[in-house]
């Protein structure tokens, strides 16, 4: 991927690494250049020890977000937007990974993209996570904050988020 296929830094509205060792959770923010191509962002996350693989949680732009977690070589990727991928980069990245045709530009349904039982083994169903990702009155933001209270690290989630929020 050259440096013009890649989302732009400041398109990046928080990137974090959540992972579990021996039942507790460990949040960490990571920085948004490390969020701006999908192989970098693979990279980044496989460098935390995680008894559950890592979970990456991106939200681009109050437009979608990108969950990926990483186990060992082992990569799972859910995108709530298919549609985003028709102007972001990171996006594209994630249908292209996901072996999916490009979206059509002129549909604007929102349709997530990827595996959606990617948490189901975490506690929230890949019913409840297709769900959510169809609530359209919330933002990228709202709903990563919802997995992570289902998941059990929603207080860790809100601090931290706190601390990366202008």
């Amino acid at each position: 991927m050259s440096v013009t296929d890649a989302e732009s830094s400041a398109a990046i509205d928080f990137a974090l690494a959540v992972s579990r060792e021996v039942g507790v959770w460990t949040l960490a923010t990571l920085p948004p250049r490390a969020a701006t191509e999908l192989d970098v962002l693979i990279r980044a996350l496989a460098q935390f020890p995680s008894d559950v693989g890592t979970l990456g949680m991106v939200s681009v732009d109050e437009d979608y977000f990108l969950l990926a977690r990483v186990a060992g070589g082992h990569v799972r990727l859910l995108l709530s937007d298919v549609g985003a991928a028709t102007e972001s980069p990171l996006a594209r990245a994630v249908v292209h990974r996901l072996q999916l045709p490009p979206p059509d530009d002129d549909d604007d349904q929102v349709q997530p993209a990827g595996d959606l039982g990617i948490v189901a083994d975490l506690g929230l169903s890949a019913m409840e996570l297709g769900a959510l990702c169809d609530e359209a009155d919330l933002f990228p933001d709202e709903i990563l904050a919802d997995i992570a209270d289902r998941l059990g690290f929603g207080g860790q989630f809100d601090e931290l988020l706190d601390t990366v929020s202008t």
